[in-house]
């Protein structure tokens, strides 16, 4: 049994989508389905790595704001302000900085502040526009599953076994999320419990990957497309699953982009 669980494959892939797909379906009466992201996340970390503090190594402060966020996304549900976004994408930006900074200290200044720059304004541009989908459920599940399988894909190919599964374990919890969605034809609950700690953590994964490993800055450009790729017109009067369908193509194709653009950089996933 416990070998079945130390499979990256389990860890990253089955348990968070099983865990999502509960966690959605349990919380939905509490409209707090979003919170199926974090389940999922949860339990991979959970089998993957830890919920340790100390030493507070980058990848644990990706957990722990992560989780975090997830309650913060809780919280403004009863809180209704215009500057929500502009205010979620600072405080991402400036969360990027502070998961990124170990590893900038060691860089001569003018390339710590542009790296540093560059993951704060990744990292605060996919949580500003996954913002504006957090109430709409159909398409925030699919820029969440293309952002954590596109996001996963490219840390794995990149070099990094724990951040591809972080990132794939968001995919995979998001793909169950859209899964109900689509099998019954009726939306789950959404807002930021679900887009805030999905957009935080992919953006966080993304942003480290580009400095402790293979995968080139540039793939970054598809991952931050999603958001917007999401937004295609599709009619409201088709079944949700046809919806899904056409979102997915131009969702996933961004994802898939990013995952090229590493390959030929990086080669083949260190399996």
């Amino acid at each position: 049994m416990q070998e079945w669980l130390n499979h990256p494959a389990i860890q990253s892939g089955l348990a968070p989508f099983v865990a999502a797909l509960l966690a959605a379906e349990l919380l939905r009466r509490l409209r707090l389905s979003g919170l199926a992201i974090i389940a999922g996340f949860a339990v991979t970390v959970y089998l993957a790595s830890n919920f340790s503090i100390e030493p507070l190594t980058a990848s644990r402060k990706i957990v722990w704001l992560g989780v975090s966020s997830s309650l913060v996304g809780v919280t403004l549900a009863w809180f209704n302000w215009p500057l929500w976004r502009p205010v979620l994408a600072v405080m991402a930006g400036s969360a990027a900085i502070w998961v990124a900074l170990p590893i900038l200290r060691h860089q001569p200044l003018e390339v710590a502040m542009q790296w540093g720059a560059g993951c704060a304004l990744f990292t605060g541009w996919l949580v500003y526009w996954m913002d504006g989908l957090h109430e709409a459920p159909v398409r925030a599940g699919n820029a969440g599953m293309a952002l954590g399988l596109g996001t996963g894909g490219a840390a794995l190919f990149g070099g990094s076994g724990l951040l591809g599964q972080f990132g794939l374990a968001v995919g995979a919890a998001a793909g169950a999320y859209l899964l109900i969605q689509m099998s019954s034809n009726s939306r789950l609950p959404c807002g930021r419990s679900y887009t805030l700690p999905l957009s935080l953590i992919t953006g966080l994964i993304a942003g480290l990957a580009v400095l402790t490993t293979r995968l080139p800055w540039y793939a970054l450009v598809p991952l931050a497309a999603i958001p917007l790729a999401a937004k295609i017109p599709v009619s409201e009067k088709q079944a949700l699953w046809v919806q899904s369908l056409l979102l997915s193509v131009a969702t996933l194709a961004c994802a898939a982009g990013a995952v090229y653009l590493t390959w030929r950089v990086a080669g083949a996933p260190p399996f």
